[in-house]
């Protein structure tokens, strides 16, 4: 029985494996996939087995799962259109015979309005009705999402954006892989869903703060109207389909759908999340 891991070419997928690993699962119990395995050439040199797997051929699926496996399902990187292709990987790896899959979805996927959540809810739907024994990772936001607010504090000592007052409650990556690497290897988190996110709320006004003190300049932030920023994302090149979606997200973090703490983060690594200074700074 080995621990499958999808998507590995991915950041947070290779994070999971170096997580794996240093919590003492043996190399040759991890499976690695990914489109282009020649990106994988790293993870094989640690003595871990990779194979190809595209998530729209289940046969992918069928050649790499086999009964009693755990699958760990990172969602495909491109909004829209996901859940099928999610659903084409779930199908196929209950006809393999796998023994449960962890999913990584988004927060309170089945009931938020975050424009994000509608693939993750019609994946979790698909993932239940599938019978297949699972756990739902529901990932909060990134701090890695803003390293490339980084620069524009150092050369112009100011981000904008359109959250208002709205708060983000972010961990580093390498929280969230750590939280899938301890539920991929305990099968009693089986049925269950968490809701991750870092232990600390931040504002936007923090965020520059945070960024100032790394770059050693003030940095200020300034908040803009969804009409004005979408303006401003349209000049700098953005097609309207890009511009409209990231002020959505700046809407949906004023509206107060990325700002809870739940705890279970913590509670599933067993240490405080990483706080936004030192994630960023990273």
């Amino acid at each position: 029985m080995s621990l499958v891991i999808t998507g590995a070419t991915g950041q947070l997928g290779r994070l999971v494996v170096d997580s794996l690993l240093a919590r003492g699962t043996a190399a040759s119990d991890i499976v690695v996939t990914g489109r282009s395995t020649e990106k994988l050439a790293d993870l094989a040199a640690k003595g871990v087995t990779v194979a190809a797997l595209d998530y729209s051929k289940p046969e992918d699926v069928a050649a790499v799962v086999t009964a009693g496996d755990t699958l760990l399902l990172v969602s495909g990187s491109e909004p829209g259109g996901r859940a099928a292709l999610h659903g084409t990987v779930i199908a196929a790896a209950k006809d393999a015979g796998v023994a449960r899959i962890v999913y990584t979805s988004a927060p309170k996927a089945t009931t938020s309005a975050l424009v994000l959540a509608p693939d993750h809810k019609e994946t979790e739907e698909i993932l239940v009705a599938s019978g297949v024994p699972f756990t739902i990772l529901r990932n909060g936001w990134y701090t890695e999402n803003y390293a490339g607010e980084i620069e524009k504090g150092r050369e112009n000592g100011a981000i904008v954006g359109s959250a208002g007052e709205g708060r983000v409650s972010s961990a580093s990556r390498k929280d969230y892989a750590d939280a899938a690497a301890v539920v991929l290897v305990e099968d009693s988190h089986a049925g269950a869903v968490y809701e991750l996110s870092g232990d600390v709320a931040w504002t936007f006004d923090e965020l520059a703060a945070t960024i100032g003190g790394i770059v050693g300049r003030e940095v200020v932030y300034t908040n803009l109207t969804p009409e004005e920023h979408t303006a401003l994302l349209l000049s700098f090149g953005l097609d309207d389909g890009t511009a409209g979606f990231v002020v959505a997200l700046d809407g949906n973090i004023r509206d107060g759908l990325l700002g809870e703490t739940s705890g279970d983060l913590a509670r599933l690594i067993g240490r405080p999340t990483t706080p936004l200074a030192e994630g960023l700074a990273a």
